[in-house]
């Protein structure tokens, strides 16, 4: 698609216009990233339990995946900029809803929209900042977007939990409103005037409603099974059989379809399937311990939303130095001996969570959480370039609408899958802690000692300490769900090598010569 009004922003228009786009990117994401330290307080709010506040994250992600292919199919209709506009404008609209709703299906109605419009601008902010970057800088222009991508998962968590602290939590959405419409307006005024050539297609509407309807399904099926016993509930064994019908006919329209909303064909490529697969589930894992450990060190342990945000705070030290670092070392090796060391980076650091306890918690998470920011930094280089190697440029925009998607879904489901561990396991560990907490047992004995010698009578010493098993029973499941997380990675290093090399080894001038001759010799 080339300009039809091709001259470039320059001076301070340019710099204007990369900060409120970078901005605009990070205002979409950040309502994901930040929201999670608040979950607990939107649960007080709405007067919910904390499992009901949980959808309103992850509908949020799932629509904002849904809205992620559209946004390149609005750009190439419409251009991009007029599409990113209304869609901040809607965005707006969104956040002013949210900020005075009282009821729970309101608000998430509200959410749902507000995901979607933000979707809609992810791909359009992107294609709007690299068109205004020669193409000598483009790569500039990406690393400054990534660097804009990692600001929600850092300053993200911590900075949601202060806001929920000092002001309420509906002043997220209270926030986002002018800044919503000072993007629009900004964005709008600088592009004023600027055309694209479009070429008009028929959107694939019933791929669309069907993906929507399957995803949809699943999402509700994980959101709700602790709550309605999963298959014991006909209305969850409804949406088993609608979720599966669903995503069974959308793959066999979307292969018979020319111009399908997602070309599934593009898993035919090994490459593109591992890569896909490698960065959602990577996702899965890590926006589920997030959500995970943030709602439970206030849940569980008493922890304030910004203290509870404050502990990924140290990802931020070496998470935007090193994306920006690796994104040039990428383009010059081979991917995957990268990808399978980020792997097992991600790995060891759940491991080493999964030791985690609650005395001297802040320095038991710093260390992990800091070498977690690392591999977060050079976690999307390599396993991008593992995904794009070998597809015709003309199939990378779809792959890269596939990969987007997937990977923002596969993050609500983590939360979901997440909350489903923890309550499995919570009851377990609480059985075997009851087990050796009786007064037959020396333990018990030890405890009582402690609790009645610091001033507790022995009724109120029995429930501190009942108190006190749930809280380890908790901190246990936790600690089992980044066991988890650890094998899963370690597994995922393994994964990479199956694929095709992105990158040829220099050989050395002695070798290459000596395979010559060999050559001849034949």
């Amino acid at each position: 698609m080339g300009l039809i009004y091709s001259k470039r922003l320059r001076g301070w228009r340019f710099v204007l216009f990369n900060l409120c786009l970078g901005l605009g990117h990070a205002v979409v994401i950040f309502n994901a990233g930040a929201y999670i330290a608040m979950l607990p307080r939107v649960a007080g709010g709405l007067s919910i339990p904390p499992s009901f506040a949980t959808w309103t994250q992850t509908d949020y992600m799932t629509s904002l995946a849904l809205g992620f292919p559209l946004g390149s199919w609005f750009a190439r209709q419409k251009g991009e900029y007029r599409p990113f506009v209304w869609a901040f404008m809607l965005f707006a609209a969104a956040s002013a809803v949210c900020a005075y709703s009282t009821s729970l299906y309101g608000y998430l109605a509200a959410r749902v929209v507000l995901g979607f419009a933000g979707g809609v601008t992810l791909p359009l902010g992107q294609t709007l900042v690299l068109k205004e970057y020669p193409d000598r800088k483009k790569s500039v222009g990406i690393g400054v977007w990534s660097l804009f991508t990692l600001t929600p998962f850092t300053f993200g968590p911590p900075l949601g939990g202060w806001i929920a602290d000092h002001l309420g939590w509906r002043w997220l959405f209270l926030f986002n409103v002018p800044v919503s419409l000072a993007i629009a307006g900004i964005v709008g005024a600088l592009l004023y005037g600027r055309g694209a050539k479009t070429a008009f297609s028929h959107f694939d509407w019933i791929g669309f409603g069907l993906l929507a309807v399957a995803m949809g399904s699943f999402q509700t099926l994980l959101n709700q099974g602790n709550d309605w016993d999963w298959t014991n509930s006909g209305y969850l064994n409804a949406l088993i059989v609608i979720c599966i019908a669903a995503l069974l006919y959308w793959i066999v329209w979307e292969l018979g379809r020319r111009r399908p909303f997602l070309d599934v064909r593009l898993f035919a490529h090994r490459n593109f399937t591992i890569g896909v697969l490698l960065l959602s589930i990577g996702f899965l894992f890590f926006q589920g311990l997030l959500s995970l450990l943030i709602v439970q060190l206030q849940l569980t342990m008493g922890y304030s939303s910004f203290l509870a945000g404050l502990v990924f705070l140290p990802m931020a030290i070496f998470a935007k130095p090193v994306a920006g670092v690796f994104h040039e070392v990428v383009k010059r090796c081979d991917a995957r001996p990268l990808a399978c060391a980020n792997l097992l980076g991600f790995a060891g650091v759940y491991f080493w969570l999964s030791r985690f306890d609650d005395s001297a918690s802040f320095d038991r998470l710093f260390w992990p959480k800091l070498i977690e920011g690392i591999c977060l930094g050079t976690f999307f280089g390599p396993l991008t370039v593992l995904m794009l190697h070998g597809l015709p440029p003309a199939q990378q925009p779809r792959a890269v609408d596939i990969a987007g998607l997937m990977r923002i879904a596969a993050g609500a489901v983590g939360i979901s899958l997440q909350t489903v561990v923890f309550y499995r396991r919570a009851p377990f560990h609480m059985t075997r802690l009851a087990e050796t907490l009786t007064p037959l047992d020396p333990p018990y004995s030890l405890a009582m000692e402690t609790l009645t010698g610091a001033g507790f009578a022995e009724p109120a010493a029995t429930v501190q300490l009942a108190k006190i098993a749930k809280q380890q029973a908790a901190i246990h499941s936790v600690n089992d769900a980044f066991w988890i997380a650890g094998c899963a990675f370690a597994a995922m290093a393994l994964l990479v090598w199956l694929a095709q090399p992105t990158r040829e080894p220099r050989r050395l001038p002695w070798v290459r010569r000596a395979l010559e001759l060999l050559a001849r010799e034949v």
